[in-house]
């Protein structure tokens, strides 16, 4: 039995190239360290797909909705956080592979990673076996198709126009700490207001992956605090 069989059958997919399954499960941090190929090429490409087949389906579905409507909607549905809730469904974390630092921080759990892995995973069910599969899969992931209009903006978005409402300043960022061996870094960053009082910190592998970590918790403080 091949390594990836339980997951192919979590998936509904078997796969006749299962190169492409592990590649899509390769978070960069791990192919950094192991100077193999990581997810992004088939994350750009999974995307795509993703967006084709979403927007056919609410075309088909809703003849009512107008072209706002169903731009919002298809927002709503390819969302990190949409993704994200449909990777861990499918336990998709437990079989990425990431690099030690990586590892440390809980990529794992990552919301960003998760999506990025799942629309990996649709490109490689595309390249493998074709439109139809992947749309297949897209719909099973897809939850009817049901996801209400929400606000898909990355957290350094939303706290830019959270900070700057009334007139206020927006936010500023500080790399504060490096830490770790060069093919392994975790960077710590801050956000701060323009008085210099600081509101959040995260850590991550990348710069703007620790910034939008940073972010995260100041919308918490932000929203507690005038």
């Amino acid at each position: 039995m091949g390594k990836y069989k339980k997951l192919e059958k979590k998936l509904g997919v078997e796969f006749d190239d299962t190169d492409l399954l592990e590649q899509a499960l390769t978070h960069p941090s791990y192919a950094m360290d192991n100077k193999c190929s990581d997810n992004q090429r088939l994350e750009f490409l999974g995307d795509a797909v993703l967006q084709l087949c979403v927007s056919d389906v609410l075309y088909r579905r809703y003849p009512n909705l107008h072209e706002g409507q169903m731009t919002r909607r298809r927002a709503a549905l390819v969302c990190e956080a949409n993704l994200a809730k449909a990777a861990r469904e499918l336990q998709l974390g437990d079989w990425l592979r990431l690099g030690h630092g990586e590892e440390t921080l809980g990529g794992r759990r990552k919301p960003s990673i998760l999506a990025d892995a799942m629309e990996a995973v649709i490109a490689a069910i595309y390249r493998d076996s074709g439109y139809k599969s992947a749309c297949a899969f897209i719909n099973r992931i897809m939850d009817d198709y049901e996801a209400a209009e929400t606000d898909t903006r990355d957290a350094k978005s939303r706290l830019q126009e959270a900070m700057q409402q009334n007139g206020g300043s927006g936010p500023v960022y500080e790399i504060i700490d490096e830490s770790g061996p060069p093919n392994a870094r975790i960077f710590t960053a801050r956000v701060l207001r323009e008085n210099g009082e600081e509101i959040g910190r995260g850590r991550g592998t990348r710069k703007q992956w620790a910034e939008e970590a940073a972010a995260e918790q100041a919308l918490t403080v932000i929203s507690k605090k005038p």
